[in-house]
């Protein structure tokens, strides 16, 4: 039995509080009314999106931790095995959220993304190792800030801003620095560690770039076509 699984538990429902609550603390506008759910679901999205931030999950953490360039699998800083057990919950709890409240035609992209991040994680949590691979994974939170604040946007039917256009820029940069860069890096990391990493866990790992990789380009495609190429 891991302590880090309480630390999921207990994320998992902490977020599954604020869900049922945000509502009342961030009411939707009128043009969000029809889908209470979904502005719910997202709010909480960026709640998770900014913990990183707050925790100073940045490329400073790397200059302070210099070790972890080299050693991603048994070297990490003090409180990221507790971070990483808290994305683990709130994945659980988003795929859960979805599952209830959407169709799974138009959600099994995000519930596939989720089942993967939830068994990646999974692991670095249960056994206390690729914490720090983990922690380069959470690097693309950091656009997912402006990536739900865009729908947020989208929902409060605030499209033609100066406000939208500003973080359409600022999210088409981030995306490309924190996602694709991020996933580049982590990919040629388990290329060239491929000797030093257990079978089954280079396994996992390559087959989650595998499948995070393609998406997060369609992803970018998206957003490219409908906010640039309109």
């Amino acid at each position: 039995f891991s302590p880090g699984l309480l630390v999921v538990a207990g994320s998992f429902a902490a977020f599954r509080l604020l869900n049922r609550g945000l509502e009342r603390l961030v009411p939707p506008p009128p043009s969000a009314r029809r889908n209470r759910w979904k502005w719910r679901n997202i709010w909480t999205s960026l709640a998770h999106s900014a913990l990183p931030d707050a925790h100073s999950l940045s490329p400073r953490r790397f200059y302070l931790h210099p070790e972890m360039s080299n050693d991603l699998v048994g070297t990490h800083p003090p409180g990221a095995h507790s971070l990483v057990a808290v994305s683990v919950g709130y994945f659980i709890e988003d795929f859960v959220d979805m599952l209830c409240n959407q169709k799974l035609h138009q959600s099994w992209e995000l519930l596939f993304h989720h089942s993967v991040v939830i068994i990646c994680f999974g692991i670095a949590v249960l056994l206390h190792q690729y914490v720090g691979f983990a922690l380069v994974a959470l690097l693309v939170e950091i656009n997912s800030i402006f990536l739900h604040l865009r729908q947020i946007l989208l929902m409060a039917n605030l499209v033609h801003t100066a406000c939208y256009r500003l973080n359409s820029l600022v999210n088409l940069g981030t995306y490309v620095v924190f996602r694709m860069a991020t996933l580049a890096w982590m990919s040629r990391w388990l290329f060239l560690n491929r000797h030093n990493v257990p079978p089954a866990a280079y396994a996992v790992g390559t087959a989650g770039m595998a499948i995070m990789t393609p998406m997060n380009i369609i992803l970018f495609y998206r957003l490219l076509r409908s906010d640039f190429l309109k």
